[in-house]
């Protein structure tokens, strides 16, 4: 195909370009041979054009040009290309791609041609090659012009793109956004997401020297990364990065041409399609640059440093890499029974203690275990499971000595600690037991009934103890470590002294005490401590055995309290409701009474009696509120009372009626200045009993 123009066409051309615009001659050859030689580009990508239509249009829209300010209606180019039965679809897409590719149609004719609902531009109205260059000749000339701005412009976007590391932060990640060498990505163990910039651009499967180094160094070359599964770079592709890179010649070249023009005349038209020409340029660099970033380089389970690709969508890159299962990151915690020597990591390596610092980085080192997005959570898994009893913790203090968790959180300074350890229980002695643990309840297996005696429980520290735990629908053996019976002792002195255990032997009773030396025998019983003691339960109605007439002392207290429960009470807790029974005034020491508080010792001269004026009787507790019960409470006058019994009849018919029954309490007080004479009390007594036996002052 000829890229040349015909003597016919050449001699049009020199005619036309005889004829001044602006001043000068056009060259209208040179015109022509640039835009047939677009037409001709344009008509190899539509088969079915055989006839060289476009070109015919480029011809006859310069036709249609002369003089100066003619144009060509779209009508007149359909007509004129008619003739060769061309495809219309095809023909107007290669017209609409003429449009959009010209350099000299002219713009204000362009612009007519809105673009639809559909996202199609139609054809424009009207064609007109003019002899000015048009914006897209001038943005194809600012082009090269910018070239040496195109590396800074796209670093700087690549920067301020967020959805290249949203989420990272937030999930656990470290995030290192294009770091210049790898020792501005900590070699600590932590999970660092780290997006690399242009020079480390890699093609899957082929991962670039420099997004190796990231991996394989930290400081110098000498110096490998030992965390290196803990990392996971993201890198442009070669394609998309020259995409990128185009993206942002385009919308510099834009710029360009706007600063050409300004200071310049311009009619709204251009100016209109010149602010379009760069918005649009500058939206598509986000989506270019997303685009770009689609290549994961990091460690594969084999331990090798791989490249692979990632569709990239509308979701944060972070969050689309990690779906990947490729890239083998865990974001949920791992459980207690996972780090186990019989669990599925391998961690334990047939040892029975293992540092903690080792099996926490054991999933930053390891290429064949799972990238955890959280180092923490694994260091909390690790307690939770010394929390759990399926481990022990074990601390060695500078001095040799040992320090043990079970059962318990360790200390920050113990989890601090790079010495601490985990052990497995069938291989550990505790060297310090809780004694919170010792209380009902808290150990498996441990209280079968409601007391246990010192050597049950030097028995389940035996060592080799195995105790059936329910565990989700199933049974699961637990071994108890072992502790040796010093320290067994040491604990149960220590529930008991703190009030979590009743420890009983032959007579004594202890709690909330220390327990005296040679007391912790074999078949010493611990209980839990005994309910406290209402006040009401040590009045000489309720415990008669303890009173002599209206006297009575703390021993003797003590002594009839701990026959009607069967066993001997502690003194803390007889001690206990004395004070409380004080307290409200229901009983008072005589003068003859030894001094209170006191220990044991000096129970017998505490001295006790019903006080002489009565105080005022407590209030009664507010009943409870229970389904289908009210209840009503009232200080009455004599004529309330009287009112009340008129009205007895009809308030039990009324509850009889309902199906419900009615019960009344009476409460009669009676007080005075002085001591009560025992003649009224008498004759009120029996004024009482005319209506009940029950009732009677005492």
């Amino acid at each position: 195909m000829r890229s040349d123009l015909s003597e016919a066409a050449r001699e049009l051309a020199d005619v036309a370009g005889t004829e001044e615009y602006e001043g000068r001659k056009q060259e209208w050859t040179a015109i022509l041979l640039g835009e047939l030689e677009k037409a001709r580009g344009i008509q190899r990508d539509f088969p079915s054009l055989q006839h060289r239509e476009v070109e015919q249009a480029v011809f006859g829209t310069f036709l249609h040009s002369q003089p100066i300010g003619q144009k060509a209606l779209t009508r007149d180019l359909l007509v004129l290309l008619g003739h060769t039965r061309p495809d219309k679809i095809e023909l107007e897409q290669a017209l609409r791609r003429w449009s959009e590719e010209s350099w000299f149609l002219d713009d204000a004719d362009l612009s007519d041609a809105t673009t639809a609902p559909d996202g199609q531009r139609p054809l424009p109205k009207a064609w007109r090659l003019g002899s000015r260059p048009n914006l897209k000749q001038m943005h194809h000339d600012a082009r090269p012009r910018v070239e040496g701005f195109v590396e800074d412009k796209l670093v700087h976007d690549i920067l301020a793109l967020k959805s290249l590391t949203a989420g990272a932060n937030a999930a656990g990640a470290r995030v290192h956004n294009l770091p210049s060498r790898p020792s501005e990505v900590e070699d600590d163990g932590q999970f660092h997401f780290v997006i690399l910039g242009p020079s480390a651009a890699s093609d899957p499967g082929k991962p670039t020297a420099e997004a190796r180094r990231i991996l394989e160094e930290t400081t110098a070359s000498d110096r490998p990364r030992v965390s290196k599964n803990a990392v996971v770079c993201v890198v442009p592709s070669r394609d998309g990065l020259e995409a990128a890179r185009d993206a942002v010649r385009d919308y510099l070249g834009w710029e360009d041409v706007r600063d050409q023009l300004k200071g310049q005349p311009l009619d709204p038209v251009r100016e209109e399609m010149l602010a379009t020409f760069v918005d649009k340029a500058r939206e598509k660099i986000p989506g270019a640059i997303r685009q770009a970033y689609s290549v994961v380089v990091t460690l594969s389970a084999k331990g090798e440093i791989e490249a692979f690709k990632i569709t990239v969508e509308s979701e944060p890159l972070f969050t689309l890499v990690k779906k990947d299962k490729r890239a083998r990151i865990q974001d949920t915690a791992v459980s207690a029974d996972a780090l186990l020597p019989d669990g599925p990591y391998d961690l334990w390596k047939g040892e029975t203690a293992r540092r903690v610092k080792d099996l926490v980085g054991a999933f930053a080192e390891r290429a064949d275990l799972p990238k955890m997005l959280n180092r923490q959570a694994i260091l909390d898994t690790l307690v939770a499971g010394c929390q759990a009893g399926t481990l022990v913790m074990r601390q060695t203090r500078p001095d040799r000595s040992v320090r043990t968790f079970w059962r318990e959180v360790p200390d920050d300074s113990a989890l601090k600690d790079p010495g601490l350890e985990a052990v497995l229980p069938e291989e550990s002695t505790l060297g310090d037991l809780n004694h919170s643990l010792l209380a009902p309840g808290k150990l498996p297996g441990l209280w079968q009934r409601d007391d246990v005696s010192v050597m049950d429980i030097v028995a389940y520290f035996a060592g080799g103890h195995v105790v059936k735990v329910e565990k989700e629908g199933y049974e699961e053996p637990v071994v108890i470590p072992r502790a040796e019976r010093g320290v067994v002792g040491a604990a149960i002195a220590s529930a008991v002294r703190a009030g979590e255990l009743w420890l009983t032997s032959g007579p004594a009773s202890i709690l909330t005490e220390e327990v005296p030396a040679g007391l912790l025998t074999d078949d010493a019983i611990l209980q839990a401590p005994p309910k406290p003691i209402s006040p009401l339960e040590l009045v000489p109605d309720t415990l008669p055995d303890a009173w002599s007439g209206d006297t009575t002392s703390a021993l003797a207290l003590s002594v009839a309290l701990s026959k009607k429960l069967g066993k001997n009470l502690p003194w803390p807790t007889v001690r206990d409701a004395i004070d409380g029974v004080l307290r409200a005034r229901l009983l008072e020491r005589s003068l003859d009474s030894g001094a209170w508080p006191c220990g044991w010792t000096g129970a017998q001269a505490v001295k006790l009696q019903v006080p002489r004026v009565a105080p005022p009787l407590p209030k009664p507790p507010e009943p409870k509120s229970q389904p289908g019960v009210r209840a009503a409470e009232a200080d009455l006058d004599t004529g309330e009372i009287q009112d009340l019994a008129d009205n007895i009849a009809t308030i039990k018919a009324a509850a009889t009626a309902a199906g419900c029954t009615i019960r009344f309490r009476v409460l009669v007080a009676l007080s005075g200045k002085d001591a009560l004479p025992e003649g009224a009390i008498e004759r009120i007594n029996r004024a009482l009993a005319d209506a009940s036996p029950k009732l009677q002052l005492r």
